[in-house]
C-alpha cells in the first residue's frame, strides 16, 4: 500500500478519482528509475485494474511523462513491457530565500537538480526589491537551465518530454496561485526556456499562512506582516506559486527524498527552526504555524530575542556562535532538541542550514551528547534519539522548495 496524506490507501476505479490514481502510478514509477516497472506490476501495487492501469500509463505516454524502458522476461508467456518516468517531462523551481541571500534551483522530475544560483539578498529591503529579485533570478536560472538542454546529445533545445512536447502542467490548487493576464514571466517574458515549468516554490523564515501564501510577523522583519507573496509572484511570474516556512519544505523534500517515519529537520543559519515529520506527514499545524522551534523560551532571564521574548534557543544559539562558541551553541541547540524529542517522541533530529555545514561535526556531536545523557537518565531501553546531518545539505530548503510543486504531482503534497 502506499500513503496519500499520511494514511496507507491503494488505488481506486473510480472516475472521481482519476488524478489520485494516475498519481499512484506516476509515484511508482518514480520510485522505480531508469529500470522502469511493468503494467502487471503496477496494479498490483496500486490494487488498480490491468484496464484502469492500461489507460493511465497510455494517457501518461501520451503526454511524455512515461516511457519504455525494456522488456522483463515473464515466468509465462510473452516478455513484459516495462515502462519508466521521463524526468525532463516537467520541472519546478525552488526558491529559498533567507535573511541575507536568496539560493534558487532548477529541478527535473526525478529531483535532480539541473540548474542552480545564489546571490546576497537582504529580506528587510521591501517587498518590491524581494519579488523583483526572485522574478530576475528565477528568469536567469531558466535560461540556465535552457543552456545546459541544449548541450544535450539529442541537439534539442530546452529540456523537453521523450517525444519532442511541452509536458505536464499542473493545475493550481488550493495552496497555489495561477499565472494571471497581467503576467510579465520571468525577465519581462514568458517562462520559455524551459518548457516544462510546472511553477515556482518559495521558501523563507516564518510566521506564514502557508494556505494562502500570506506572510504574517516574519521574525526580524515585522514588515512583512500581511504580504501576500504567493499573489504577488504568481502575477509576475505567470505560473504556479506556493510559499512555505523554510523548515517545512525542507522537511518535505526530505520525506520525498525516503527519510520514513517521524523525524525533525532543525535548521541553523541566520534563525533557527524546525520542519516535523509525523508518521510519514509534515506537520504545519491548524494554522500552518507549526515549527517555531527556535522561540522556545528555556532561560527566563535571557537575552532578548527579536520575536520579543527573551532566553530563546535562537537567541542562546546565535549568541554563543557570536562570540566564537561552537560548542556552546551546540549544547543549546541539543537541549531544544531533547525537548522536542520529549515531547514528540520522533525517531530522529537531522541537522541543516549554512552554520551547520560549517562545523557538521561540532553540532552533530554536540546535540547527540545532549540526548545521550537525557537518554540515560530517563533509562530509555532503546537508547537515544538519532542525530545526523541532512543530506541536502546547504540546498535542502531551495530543493524542498520545489518539491512543493512536485511532490502533488505524485500524491506526496505532505511527504
Amino acid at each position: 500500500m502506499y500513503r496519500t496524506n499520511g494514511a496507507a490507501t491503494g488505488g481506486a476505479n473510480l472516475p472521481s478519482l482519476r488524478s489520485h490514481n494516475t498519481a499512484l502510478v506516476l509515484d511508482l514509477l518514480r520510485t522505480a528509475g531508469p529500470d522502469g516497472i511493468s503494467r502487471l506490476e503496477l496494479a498490483e501495487r496500486t490494487g488498480l485494474t490491468p484496464q484502469a492501469v492500461s489507460k493511465i500509463t497510455a494517457r501518461l505516454r501520451a503526454e511524455g511523462l512515461a516511457a519504455e524502458a525494456g522488456r522483463r522476461a515473464s515466468t509465462g508467456g510473452k516478455p513484459r513491457t516495462v515502462l519508466r518516468l521521463v524526468p525532463g517531462a516537467g520541472h519546478a523551481i525552488g526558491v529559498h530565500l533567507d535573511r541575507d541571500e536568496l539560493r534558487a534551483v532548477l529541478v527535473d522530475l526525478d529531483g535532480t537538480v539541473t540548474a542552480q544560483r545564489r546571490i546576497p539578498l537582504d529580506l528587510g529591503a521591501g517587498s518590491d526589491a524581494v519579488v523583483d529579485a526572485v522574478v530576475r533570478e528565477t528568469g536567469r536560472l531558466l535560461a540556465d537551465g535552457a543552456e545546459g538542454a541544449a548541450r544535450e546529445p539529442d541537439g534539442t533545445r530546452g529540456p523537453r518530454t521523450a517525444d519532442g512536447t511541452a509536458g505536464a502542467r499542473a493545475a493550481a490548487g488550493p495552496e497555489e496561485a495561477g499565472p494571471s493576464e497581467e503576467s510579465e514571466g520571468p525577465q519581462g517574458t514568458r517562462p520559455g526556456g524551459v518548457r516544462t515549468l510546472l511553477g515556482v516554490g518559495v521558501a523563507l523564515p516564518g510566521p506564514l499562512d502557508h494556505d494562502r501564501g500570506v506572510l504574517h510577523r516574519v521574525t526580524g522583519f515585522p514588515e512583512w506582516d500581511g504580504f501576500p507573496l504567493r499573489d504577488a509572484l504568481a502575477r509576475r511570474l505567470g505560473v504556479p506559486v506556493v510559499v512555505d516556512k523554510d523548515t517545512n519544505a525542507a522537511a518535505l523534500g526530505l520525506a520525498v527524498g525516503g527519510e520514513r517515519g517521524s523525524f525533525a529537520y532543525l535548521h541553523l543559519s541566520t534563525g533557527l527552526g524546525a520542519g516535523l515529520v509525523l508518521g510519514g506527514t509534515v506537520h504545519r499545524g491548524a494554522r500552518t504555524g507549526a515549527g517555531e522551534f527556535g522561540h522556545q523560551v528555556v532561560q527566563l532571564d535571557g537575552p532578548p530575542c527579536p520575536c520579543g521574548n527573551r532566553g530563546c534557543v535562537e537567541a542562546l544559539c546565535l549568541a554563543a556562535i557570536d562570540h566564537g562558541d561552537l560548542p556552546g551553541a551546540a549544547r543549546v541547540l541539543g537541549v531544544g532538541a531533547a525537548n522536542l524529542a520529549a515531547l514528540l517522541d520522533i525517531d530522529r533530529v537531522l541537522l541543516g542550514g549554512r552554520t551547520v555545514a560549517g562545523a557538521p561535526e561540532v553540532f552533530v556531536r554536540g546535540v547527540a551528547a545532549v540526548l545521550d545523557d537525557r537518554a540515560r537518565r530517563e533509562g530509555a531501553t532503546e537508547g537515544a534519539v538519532q542525530v545526523t546531518l541532512a543530506p541536502a545539505g546547504a540546498r535542502a530548503v531551495a530543493e524542498g522548495a520545489a518539491q512543493l510543486l512536485l511532490a502533488p504531482l505524485f500524491g506526496r503534497a505532505n511527504g
